[in-house]
């Protein structure tokens, strides 16, 4: 799968414990999205352009109401990367 940069350092994020809040306007239409890693510091590369292109690739998804998390198929597209600590 082909995957840009912007997109890997939003599913790493995502793949060490983040998540991806998603605000809603009254009809349901997504209005902001901020992705907070674990830490709970915000990733300024998770726009909500990269945010449809991995939930509509099925690489993230929401259960019972709950924050955006990686998928198993978020899992297996992400490449490995040093955690710069």
């Amino acid at each position: 799968m082909n995957i840009s940069k912007a997109e890997q350092r939003t599913l790493h994020a995502l793949a060490q414990g983040g998540a991806i809040l998603v605000e809603k306007d009254a009809r349901g239409k997504i209005i902001a999205v901020n992705c907070v890693t674990r830490e709970g510091w915000t990733l300024a590369d998770c726009t909500s352009a990269i945010f449809s292109k991995l939930k509509r690739r099925g690489l993230v998804a929401s259960s019972k109401s709950a924050p955006y998390r990686i998928t198993y198929a978020g899992r297996c597209a992400v490449r490995a990367q040093f955690d710069n600590r």
